[in-house]
């Protein structure tokens, strides 16, 4: 079954699949013993789509497609009816889109594994699939024994990334490594014996009305350290500084 799902797709060429952290991807030659077939829930906006991965999963002995669904808001609703093995899944639909409802996927049916295949090859959609609990993510340009395979290598443990995808997380990944390379190479920022002074009251969850108290000094002079030391730590929150004050052992809460 090595037919492109063509008009269905969009026309895009076809393309091959990327093993996250694996050499080489499984043999489609290869048979597993399977005793039930995998269960799939397909989701995706459009009707014409759905049908055609319908039919060509229909094809595959080992896979049954156990229901549909619209869009994200209707996937969560099916995934907790059916407790699919897998969940195949567009990025962007109407109502609820794929990432958002990963998350509520995974609550109601912890087992199951989520496949996105979209046309979003945008890397914020890559990162936000994989830090909501997708297991995969396949562009649509993909061949139609791909999609069965990807299915049968997720559901035996493995994840799978499109190639071009997968560079640009190996990209990402590096860059990461690198920006905290280079912050370990800043000396962490002086504070003031009065800013840590704060910081350690607003790490006991005080606020700032309690710490001007506590230092007999204004509460706009206690919103100013708490400004200052944000601006210093090149922080967001109170709550952040506090946890990047104690990993850097500029303060110990005992």
């Amino acid at each position: 079954m090595a037919d492109s799902f063509g008009p269905v797709l969009g026309g895009h060429e076809r393309g091959a699949l990327a093993h996250e952290g694996v050499a080489e991807g499984p043999d489609p030659a290869a048979e597993v013993y399977r005793a039930e077939p995998i269960r799939v829930l397909v989701v995706d906006d459009h009707a014409l789509f759905r049908r055609g991965l319908e039919i060509v999963l229909a094809q595959e002995e080992d896979i049954q497609v156990v229901g549909e669904a619209g869009d994200g808001a209707e996937a969560v609703d099916k995934a907790a009816d059916l407790l699919p093995d897998i969940v195949l899944m567009d990025v962007r639909m109407p109502r609820r889109g794929g990432i958002e409802a990963c998350t509520s996927i995974k609550e109601v049916a912890p087992s199951a594994k989520i496949i996105m295949l979209t046309i979003s090859d945008e890397e914020a959609d890559l990162y936000d699939a994989i830090k909501a609990g997708a297991t995969g993510y396949l562009l649509k340009e993909i061949s139609t024994d791909e999609v069965a395979t990807a299915i049968r290598a997720v559901a035996d443990g493995q994840s799978q990334i499109s190639p071009s995808m997968a560079s640009k997380l190996l990209t990402e990944f590096k860059s990461m490594i690198q920006r905290t390379d280079e912050r370990r190479l800043v000396p962490a920022p002086r504070l003031t014996d009065r800013e840590l002074e704060v910081l350690k009251l607003v790490a006991t969850g005080m606020n700032n009305r309690d710490i001007a108290k506590e230092l007999f000094i204004s509460e706009n002079t206690v919103k100013n350290h708490v400004r200052n030391i944000l601006e210093k730590l090149q922080l967001h929150s109170r709550m952040e500084a506090v946890v990047y004050a104690m990993r850097e052992k500029i303060l110990e809460i005992r």
